[in-house]
């Protein structure tokens, strides 16, 4: 039996707004119960708004849920335990603009418990999988849009993470980076790292994922495994139109 990375139970995550007379609540998930197995590449499809974001924070301990349970490898994604088994990208990620990458690397590897000789290697070999080595010379700031979607990646994979977890992973990268990152994830697959990735490339996530989760509305609307979308006319798309009507 597959051992499970992350679990869901009836997980409801409703944000508190202030008003100028009272305050406004909204339910961004609800009643939300899956599993993500350990050494599995699952995709997480929704439109905007569905939840995609909220679910990848609750995992990574950025949100705590307001009903329900969530659990990293039996533990709260709030543990030190759970933390150093989990590695995130961010849709949109930030680094200061005026250092250099193996910098803002050794920064975070430091934040990871890295240290030494193992902090300079996580490093270097973050950089050589992302191909950031060719730009080591120069500044965040002077970073294309997928430059730092690759900054990103080496972050998350400084720790050798047993799950990582990809909120739209390839936005903003070239087809030719797009090609390299793809690879870059089945490999590390194949070394048994379980990765959570959400995009709005159908065609990215049907190339990588062997299961699929459709979000609809702060719900959970499908699970798709990929012998189902195989045998299904049009693939994933159909079938993802299909649930988001």
């Amino acid at each position: 039996m597959t051992a499970c990375a992350v679990s869901f139970s009836g997980v409801e995550k409703t944000y508190k707004r202030p008003r100028l007379l009272g305050a406004e609540y909204h339910t961004a998930v609800k009643d939300l119960s899956f599993e993500l197995r350990a050494g599995e590449i699952t995709g997480l499809l929704g439109l905007n708004g569905a939840g995609k974001t909220t679910v990848m924070k609750l995992i990574t301990g950025l949100l705590f849920p307001t009903a329900g349970q969530v659990r990293v490898f039996g533990c709260s994604p709030s543990d030190v335990a759970a933390k150093a088994r989990v590695g995130f990208l961010p849709e949109l990620p930030y680094f200061p603009p005026q250092v250099k990458p193996a910098a803002a690397l050794m920064y975070y590897g430091r934040l990871s418990g890295l240290s030494g000789a193992d902090l300079s290697l996580a490093v270097e070999s973050a950089m050589r999988k992302t191909g950031l080595e060719p730009h080591a010379g120069k500044r965040v700031s002077e970073f294309s849009k997928g430059m730092l979607q690759r900054l990103g990646l080496a972050q998350a994979l400084l720790h050798k993470p047993d799950l990582l977890v990809l909120d739209e992973p390839v936005s903003g990268l070239d087809p030719l980076a797009i090609h390299d990152i793809r690879g870059l994830l089945a490999g590390l697959n194949s070394d048994g790292r379980a990765i959570f990735l959400s995009s709005h490339s159908i065609s990215e996530v049907e190339k990588l994922a062997s299961r699929v989760l459709i979000m609809v509305r702060g719900a959970l609307a499908a699970t798709v495994t990929r012998a189902q979308w195989e045998a299904a006319p049009g693939g994933l798309e159909t079938i993802f139109v299909e649930a988001v009507k």
